[in-house]
């Protein structure tokens, strides 16, 4: 590849970068909470709102007639004037959201919500209606909601194979973390429209084994009833549960989670608890920008030690020694834990960390027999929880910053799978996070943390990162000008990935992103956060500051390192 030319930018000076890092760093640290774990913004959730009020006029309408009044004002009051909603405020409308707003207003406050479900009902119509919804299984929750609200017949909809359940591995990979809902609404489904004969008997084997299952959950979770801490998700167990008249003892911890975890403004959040995510980020981006011996980081490191999983999750057939998103009873998870081990791993004393090394076990154990890693489930091909570039990406470089050599077993079939996973015009997919600049950066990181990155794949990668680099210096999806707009996140990710993958610090390319990352830095310290992050893959994504805010610092002390010629 020809060298890119050096410029001399007097405007991007070492200390406006350092400021920038300071600044960052400062406003990071006051988001810190007393237990070490850093806290963000979010923005409210039309599917958790939605969900949630169904659920609680299903299970509670009397105690919490309140909260479900609420939360349909608050559902009109963030309608679009198109007649749609978007998945989390200030999203665009889409069907995944219309569908389950619209069909919440209907059941629970129909005569307050006239205007309202008649303007839904037209959106939903032009945004293509649930057909529109490109993933099965929500689609069939968009038609679920639009059966209950009496807008389709229930012959409509397909039956939900409750028998699933009794085969454990079967169920594990074609359901995976969508288990509890899926078992909620079966159980729903099989009381409210019985099946025939055949299936009648099938039911029969099968619903104590799902009670069972939830029951697992539960337990698991300290009886709580937050299902993965997850507005969502613990409002369609509570729905299908109240419903179906099963599991009162289930029912009422949830509706308990929901009135707890309620906002202000009556809506509720995408995900009620993110501390080990923000946490997580936060803590590898302050550790890259050379914060490492700053002992406000101790308390993250106490909580990362204290929130490692003490149990099996044996819903998902997941061994002790990994981390969720949210607490040490939450659902354990390879995203959050290779971050978490990553975090771990640039503290100056890893060596001694016993925590650092049982999770480095637990992380080789999850890996695929393809050489990959997925989110949750071991070997599945489920679309969601597949094998993922990115989230494998994630989990060498942990591995790899943690001292296993290239040539590891389990590091080595990762790479050799990263490199068979390259689209043709030289991008990898992130299941998690929006394609394809996310997933293509992680995957340069990953092969030139390795020593891979004069490869083929790596610079196809590079040329396809270079060349996608938007006229004001940023970068977006990767989509050129009929994309969107750079957004901290994915420049953040990209200056990282070219930075380690070799390209000079003086280049064109990474002065003009570190001077667009530079000048987004907001008087506060912080920068903007985008809605990158895939709450529901090409439907639905939500925006994490504490991922925007630790990416942006990382990227920028990469790029001090660059220039010093060394470590941050």
């Amino acid at each position: 590849m020809k060298p890119e030319p050096l410029l001399d930018d007097p405007g991007l000076r070492e200390g406006r970068v350092r400021a920038a890092i300071a600044a960052g760093a400062d406003e990071l640290f006051r988001r810190q909470q007393a237990d070490g774990a850093f806290g963000d913004d979010p923005p409210a959730s039309t599917l958790g709102t939605a969900g949630a009020i169904t659920a609680l006029h299903a299970a509670d309408p009397a105690g919490s007639a309140a909260l479900i009044a609420a939360g349909a004002r608050w559902l009109r009051e963030v309608q679009h004037d198109d007649g749609g909603w978007g998945g989390v405020v200030g999203a665009g409308s889409e069907a995944v959201a219309t569908s389950v707003a619209v069909a919440a207003l209907q059941i629970v406050a129909p005569d307050g919500s006239v205007a309202a479900i008649e303007r839904g009902r037209a959106g939903l119509a032009a945004l293509g209606g649930v057909a529109a919804v490109t993933d099965l299984a929500v689609a069939h929750l968009c038609a679920q909601f639009q059966v209950l609200a009496g807008f389709a017949p229930a012959a409509s909809l397909r039956r939900l194979p409750l028998e699933v359940v009794l085969a454990g591995p079967v169920r594990r990979r074609r359901i995976s973390f969508r288990t509890a809902p899926f078992l909620g609404l079966a159980l729903m489904q099989a009381a409210i429209d019985p099946p025939g004969r055949v299936r009648r008997f099938t039911n029969r084997l099968a619903v104590p084994t799902a009670l069972r299952l939830l029951d697992a959950v539960h337990q698991h979770e300290q009886r709580t009833g937050a299902f993965s801490e997850d507005p969502w998700p613990a409002a369609l167990v509570c729905l299908g549960l109240a419903r179906a008249g099963r599991a009162p003892g289930i029912v009422t911890a949830i509706v308990g989670f929901l009135r707890r975890s309620v906002r202000p403004d009556g809506a509720w959040d995408a995900v009620s608890n993110l501390d080990l995510t923000r946490s997580a980020f936060a803590a590898t981006g302050l550790l890259a920008a050379g914060y490492g011996l700053d002992q406000r980081l101790d308390r993250t490191r106490d909580l990362f030690h204290r929130t490692q999983q003490r149990d099996a999750f044996t819903v998902l057939a997941c061994p002790p020694g990994g981390w969720s998103f949210s607490g040490a009873h939450g659902w354990p998870v390879t995203l959050e834990s290779a971050e978490i081990l990553a975090a771990l791993a640039g503290f100056p004393d890893r060596e001694r960390d016993p925590v650092l090394r049982s999770g480095l076990d637990w992380l080789v154990d999850r890996q695929d027999k393809r050489g990959s890693w997925s989110l949750w489930v071991r070997n599945t091909k489920l679309a969601n929880d597949g094998p993922c570039p990115a989230i494998t990406s994630q989990c060498v470089v942990a591995l790899l910053e943690a001292g296993h050599r290239p040539d590891d077993d389990a590091v080595r079939s990762a790479l050799d799978w990263l490199q068979t996973q390259q689209a043709t015009d030289g991008t990898f997919e992130n299941l998690w996070y929006r394609d394809h600049t996310s997933g293509t950066a992680m995957v340069l990181t990953a092969l030139a943390t390795a020593g891979r990155g004069g490869g083929p794949v790596a610079e196809r990668a590079r040329r396809w990162l270079l060349d996608t680099q938007l006229a004001d210096g940023s970068w977006g999806d990767g989509a050129g000008s009929t994309g969107s707009p750079g957004t901290v996140e994915e420049t953040a990710w990209t200056l990282s990935a070219l930075l380690a993958a070799g390209v000079a610090p003086g280049s064109q390319s990474i002065r003009r992103g570190i001077d667009w990352l530079v000048d987004a830095q907001r008087p506060g310290g912080d920068w903007p956060a985008s809605r990158v992050c895939a709450y529901i893959r090409h439907h639905m994504h939500y925006p994490n500051g504490a991922i925007t805010r630790g990416s942006a610092i990382r990227a920028l002390g990469a790029y001090r390192s660059a220039v010093d010629g060394g470590p941050a």
